[in-house]
C-alpha cells in the first residue's frame, strides 16, 4: 500500500516481464516516509543487455497506472531464491530495511 493505493506486486513484476531485456523481477513495498511505503522493483537482465533505471521506469509509464511504477530499480545478477526456485521478497525487504537503518539506501 503506497498512499493508500493497494498496488499488487504481480502486476508490476508483469509490466516488467514484457520489458525484452528482463529475465527476472521482483517488485516489493519498501519502506517511505512520505508515501509510507512506495514500490521497488529489483531486476535480472538477460545475458548481454544493459538497461537503464529511467528505460525501465519509462516503460512501466507506459504501462501503469503512475502511482504502480516503480520508484525505484535495482540491478542484480540474480535474485535470492528458495530450493524450488520462488523469489524470497521477503529477504529483498529485509535487505532494503537494512539498508534504509544503516543510511545507504536511494534517496
Amino acid at each position: 500500500i503506497a498512499s493508500g493505493y493497494n498496488i499488487v506486486p504481480r502486476e508490476v513484476e508483469e509490466v516488467l516481464f514484457m520489458h525484452q531485456k528482463v529475465m527476472e523481477a521482483a517488485v516489493v513495498g519498501v519502506p517511505d516516509a512520505k508515501r509510507g511505503e512506495t514500490v521497488k522493483a529489483f531486476v535480472v537482465l538477460k545475458q548481454g543487455q544493459s538497461a537503464t533505471v529511467e528505460e525501465l521506469r519509462g516503460f512501466c509509464k507506459e504501462n501503469l497506472a503512475p502511482y504502480k511504477v516503480p520508484t525505484f530499480v535495482e540491478f542484480r545478477t540474480e535474485l535470492p531464491k528458495t530450493q524450488v526456485g520462488k523469489v524470497l521478497r521477503r529477504q529483498l525487504v529485509e535487505e532494503e530495511k537494512a539498508k534504509q537503518a544503516s543510511g545507504t539506501a536511494e534517496a
